[in-house]
């Protein structure tokens, strides 16, 4: 596995306005970001979990090496989930089944979603993860926490950092949550499903 590397975005820095302006992801993905892999590439040199895959060191790490570790892979996930905004952004194929058969609705699930990253206090994640006979959970994730660390297999996430928001929307994080609806690919969130 070698030295992590900054992921590269799947898409130019302002396709994602106006719900995440172009500032925004240059300062969430090329400072943010990018510091969690330099830092965790110090931490790694020496370690006995060099050489692990990112999510064998989010399940391996302790302190400091697992911030980082946790928070490339959360990253890594949220970063890689988004594209240009559509106004009727909705889950796909068996995804969507899973979501109507638990929630009684996409509507219902999203209200779900956003109140659970609404109201997570402090720095986290919001995520929509697979159990592993495919049942649908909502979890939050304290600073760098992820699914995997409960057994789950991560899906759809959500930032609730500050960093992720407040040049667009200050300390309106309910209004960010529901504008992050329009900028889903659910094909990605699908393929992650099945």
């Amino acid at each position: 596995m070698g030295k992590f590397e900054l992921m590269a975005l799947p898409y130019a820095q302002e396709a994602l306005e106006p719900v995440i302006s172009k500032e925004t992801i240059g300062f969430h993905h090329g400072k943010h970001l990018a510091g969690y892999v330099n830092n965790l590439n110090g931490l790694l040199e020496g370690s006995p979990l060099a050489g692990l895959s990112l999510e064998e060191i989010v399940l391996r790490a302790e302190g400091g090496m697992l911030n980082n570790a946790g928070q490339i892979l959360n990253h890594n996930l949220y970063f890689g989930q988004f594209c240009a905004p559509k106004a009727d952004s909705k889950p796909v194929g068996k995804l969507a089944e899973a979501i109507d058969h638990q929630f009684g609705s996409f509507e219902v699930f999203k209200e779900e979603f956003q109140k659970k990253g609404a109201t997570l206090f402090g720095s986290g994640w919001v995520w929509l993860s697979a159990e592993k006979d495919g049942k649908l959970v909502i979890t939050q994730e304290p600073n760098a926490a992820n699914p995997v660390q409960k057994g789950l297999k991560p899906l759809l996430t959500f930032d609730v950092w500050e960093h992720a928001y407040y040049l667009d929307y200050q300390n309106r994080r309910p209004d960010h949550l529901a504008a992050l609806w329009q900028i889903i690919n659910w094909e990605i969130i699908e393929q992650r499903y099945v």
